[in-house]
């Protein structure tokens, strides 16, 4: 590749890498699988850099290779594995005035069932509209409808028990 191609290349993939891995996290519940789908998605679009002038939206096209990336991890064997019962700790900044409830979200999103957990995190963390999460994950709009409303109506079941418990 061209060294101006290249740069051009790595500001892009620079200044995206955080969301991507922020969307990646929140569709597989795990850091390090995370991380090795966003290596993914950005190393195939690093393949096919030379041809992305021609993408109009190219944080679209990006966006729906990481989704695929993702789905497709989850379909792997050994992502089923789990040799931990719980994840490690990972450490969070104490001074952040909204770490607990990011933490809940999380603890939230990961007892969701995946489908209802993709379509949250793709809706509204991704700001997709339903026609658009409906077509990356190869469903019909009334099942992305539903599952919306299902999953924000256990969201809302698990906040009010995480209220309770803390009551």
């Amino acid at each position: 590749m061209r060294p101006d191609r290249e740069h051009d290349f790595s500001q892009y993939a620079q200044a995206r890498i955080p969301r991507l891995h922020r969307v990646a996290y929140q569709v597989l519940g795990d850091r390090d699988r995370a991380d090795d789908a966003v290596q993914n998605t950005l190393t195939v679009l690093y393949q096919r850099w030379s041809r992305m002038h021609d993408v109009e939206n190219l944080d679209a096209y990006v966006h729906t290779m990481l989704v695929r990336s993702c789905l497709s991890d989850r379909r792997r064997w050994w992502a089923k594995v789990q040799l931990r019962e719980t994840t490690p700790d990972v450490p969070v900044a104490a001074d952040d005035p909204l770490v607990e409830q990011r933490m809940v979200l999380r603890a939230a999103l990961r007892r969701l069932p995946e489908g209802q957990r993709t379509v949250l995190v793709l809706r509204f963390l991704c700001d997709l509209p339903v026609a658009e999460v409906a077509r990356l994950l190869h469903r019909s709009e009334g099942t992305v409808k539903r599952q919306t409303f299902s999953g924000l109506g256990n969201l809302r079941r698990l906040f009010d028990e995480f209220a309770r418990s803390e009551a």
